[in-house]
This record gives structure tokens, C-alpha cells and sequence, in this order.
């Protein structure tokens, strides 16, 4: 009850009530249009999808890992309204024009300037909240919110999508994508923010600075060593269900557009219900404990897929790739989440920017390096790729349980 109270009175401020709506519904156009390039590239390429959303996606990390950092400096001193307004009308812009390419070039333009205009909008957003809520308890429910948004992404979206492709084809999706960017423009440029957030870069160092800094945190911090192996066995993970479901979906079991959508709801719905009962399970197991164990599971179930794939009839495979899906999305959620509460344990206060933006940039660095291989080599075989990702995500679980058994119990 006292959480509720607090996140109600947060979202009492006007100000921060339109920005998170603005972000909720910017995520909710990113999740259709996730879902959409996945239909798109199959249109495109048939059963060699997975290669070409695999390839758009890294240039989607290639725009997080590069153009964050650029944007932060190139933005600081233009007001955050035009900056977020701008990225909001671009993004509407591009996906707008999704549904008219017809070549597979096109998709990884007009995906790079999509996620281009992102990383305007993010940084721009994280700066702006404290200047908007200076009190610190009101500005960790703030984050606490924006997490809360992003999960629900990854579950409601899809069911829209699922919902949508039952009346709609496929390409009206982006139609949809484009009007939650407008619906966030309308919302930020309904309320008055600061002019300028100069003062505050300025005061942050640079974002290639901090990210510098905050890496050599992470080597030097003998609790956040294991974070790095974290964040790859759950890229490996990841990049299959994100890449290849609707490879699986459409070729492996023909199944229809709003099946795609399904699943990559089911997988976010396992995520959620993970995050509920996390705050339960923290009171009794250490956040090491809950890491190594939903990395094994999403090691586990990810090596479990190509028996998924093999069983029949169709539907009962189907069944099993759902039930796979739904582990993978615990797993996940169990392994990341728990990772904020020990980079704020292991660093001092002054230095959390430094660690939480070299986070940031490490844990999309691993993506940047799965996708690939999620979509390249699924492209010629999806049970070798699986296994492959499998290994790669319990190495890096096993790299983890070494390096966290390298700490003391005063370390944690």
C-alpha cells in the first residue's frame, strides 16, 4: 500500500503524468513495430527472415552502442522538448514509410534512422525526469515506473499485435507504430520542461567518459564481474526468441501472422510474472542465487528448442515452443533485473551514472554480437543456432558462478 501510495503521488505531478504516458506510449509503438519487421522481413525474405531481422536488429544495437553517446552531446544544449518532439515526428515519419519497401537495403536504412531517433529520445528522457522530480524518493519511484513500463511493452504489445492481425493486415501495424510516436509527441509538447540541459551534461562529464569510467568499475568491482557474463547469457537467449519466432511460427508449423504475436507475448508474459514475485524472492535469496538460477533456466530452455521444433503433430510442437518461451522469459527477468539492485550495492553514489551507463552499453554490446549469429546462422539451421546460443548463454552462466564465488560475503 505504501508503494501504490507513493507511485499515485508521483504521477500527481503533471509534468512527469505526461512524460511517462509519453514514454508508455512510445514503447507500446516500438513493441507493434518489433513485431511488424518481423512479418515484414518474412514477407521479404520467406524462410531467410531470421537473417534479415537479425542483421536490422544489430544495426538497432549499432544506433544504441554509437549514436546514444553522440546524440547526449549533440542534444545537450537544444531543448528537450524540440529534442524529444523531433525524435517522436521522425520515428512516426519512418514508420510510416515501413510498409511501402520492397527491397531488403530499405528495411536497414529506414530501421537505423527508427532507432537513431531512439537514442535522441532515451537520454533525453533519463535527463529530464530528475530536473522534473528533484526529490529522490520521487525520482526512484520515477525509474521504478519507467521499468514497469518497458515490461509491459514486451507483453501488451504483442497481444495488441495478436488482436490487431485478426482484422488488420500485417502492414497496418506500422500504421499503429506511427500514431503511438504522434500520440507522444502531442503529450510532451503538453507540458513545460526545462529549456536547456546543458548545465546538467556539463556536470556529467561526457557520455564516453562515464561509460570509460564505469567499465573500469566493472573489472575493478569484483561483484559486478559476473554482471558482464550475465548480460551475454541473456543475449544469447534473447536474440533467438526476438530473431527466430517468426521463422518458427510461419515456416516451421505454419502458423498464421497473429501466432507470431502470441508468442512473443507469452514470452514477455513469463518475464512479468518472474518480476512479480521477485520482490517476495529477494527477501529470501541473495541476488546472486536468483541471477545464476534464470540464467540456467534460459540456458536450459533454449537447449531444449530444437526437440520443440522436431516434435509433432504441429500444434503440440507449437505447445512446447510456447511453454519454452515462457521459461526463457522468466529466466530472463531473473537473471537482469537483479542487476540494478547490485550495481547500486557495489558502487558509491557519486559514481552510479558511471556503472549504470557502462551497463548500458556493455549488456547492448552483447546483443549486438547474438543477433547476428541468431540471424545469420538460423537462417541455414535453426536447431545448430539454438544449440549453439544455448552453449554460449551456459558458458557465460558458468563464467558467472565462477566469478561470483571469487567474492566474499562482505563483498556482496
Amino acid at each position: 500500500m505504501q508503494y501504490a501510495g507513493s507511485v499515485l503521488q508521483v504521477l500527481r505531478t503533471r509534468v512527469f503524468r505526461h512524460l511517462f504516458f509519453a514514454q508508455f506510449v512510445s514503447l507500446s509503438g516500438t513493441g507493434l513495430a518489433t513485431v511488424a519487421l518481423g512479418l515484414l522481413a518474412f514477407d521479404l525474405a520467406g524462410a531467410q527472415a531470421g537473417r534479415v531481422l537479425g542483421t536490422a536488429l544489430a544495426i538497432k544495437m549499432v544506433a544504441y552502442v554509437f549514436v546514444a553517446p553522440t546524440a547526449s552531446v549533440v542534444m545537450a544544449k537544444v531543448s528537450p522538448r524540440h529534442a524529444m518532439v523531433f525524435s517522436d515526428l521522425l520515428r512516426a515519419v519512418v514508420a510510416y514509410g515501413l510498409p511501402f519497401v520492397t527491397q531488403v537495403w530499405q528495411v536497414y536504412v529506414l530501421v537505423f534512422l527508427l532507432q537513431a531517433a531512439a537514442a535522441v529520445f532515451t537520454p533525453t528522457f533519463q535527463a529530464v525526469i530528475p530536473r522534473v522530480l528533484p526529490e529522490e524518493d520521487d525520482y526512484t519511484q520515477a525509474l521504478s515506473l519507467s521499468r514497469v513500463a518497458t515490461n509491459l511493452e514486451s507483453v501488451l504489445s504483442p497481444v495488441l499485435a495478436a488482436a490487431l492481425l485478426l482484422v488488420v493486415s500485417s502492414s497496418t501495424l506500422f500504421f499503429g507504430t506511427a500514431l503511438g510516436f504522434v500520440a507522444s509527441a502531442v503529450l510532451v509538447i503538453s507540458v513545460v520542461l526545462p529549456r536547456s540541459l546543458a548545465t546538467a551534461f556539463e556536470a556529467e562529464e561526457s557520455f564516453i567518459s562515464r561509460v570509460g569510467h564505469g567499465i573500469k568499475l566493472f573489472i575493478a568491482k569484483p561483484t559486478l564481474r559476473p554482471v558482464l557474463a550475465i548480460n551475454l547469457a541473456v543475449a544469447a537467449a534473447g536474440a533467438f526468441v526476438i530473431v527466430q519466432t517468426v521463422v518458427i511460427v510461419r515456416t516451421v508449423f505454419a502458423q498464421t501472422e497473429s501466432m507470431v504475436a502470441v508468442l512473443l507475448a507469452v514470452n514477455g508474459v513469463g518475464s512479468m510474472c518472474a518480476a512479480v514475485f521477485l520482490p517476495r524472492i529477494f527477501r529470501r535469496h541473495s541476488e546472486r542465487a536468483i541471477m545464476l538460477n534464470g540464467a540456467v533456466m534460459l540456458s536450459a530452455a533454449t537447449a531444449v528448442i530444437p526437440l520443440a521444433i522436431a516434435i509433432g503433430p504441429a500444434m503440440l510442437g507449437l505447445v512446447g515452443v510456447g511453454v519454452l518461451w515462457l521459461l526463457i522469459g522468466a529466466g530472463w527477468a531473473m537473471a537482469e533485473t537483479p542487476i540494478g539492485r547490485l550495481v547500486r550495492r557495489s558502487v558509491e553514489t557519486a559514481e552510479l551514472p558511471a556503472a549504470f551507463a557502462a551497463q548500458f552499453s556493455l549488456s547492448h554490446v552483447c546483443w549486438l554480437v547474438t543477433y547476428p549469429i541468431a540471424g545469420w546462422l538460423g537462417s541455414h539451421d535453426l536447431s545448430i543456432t539454438a544449440i549453439l546460443l544455448a552453449s554460449i548463454a551456459a558458458g557465460a552462466t558458468i563464467t558467472a558462478a565462477f566469478l561470483f564465488r571469487l567474492t566474499t560475503p562482505s563483498e556482496e
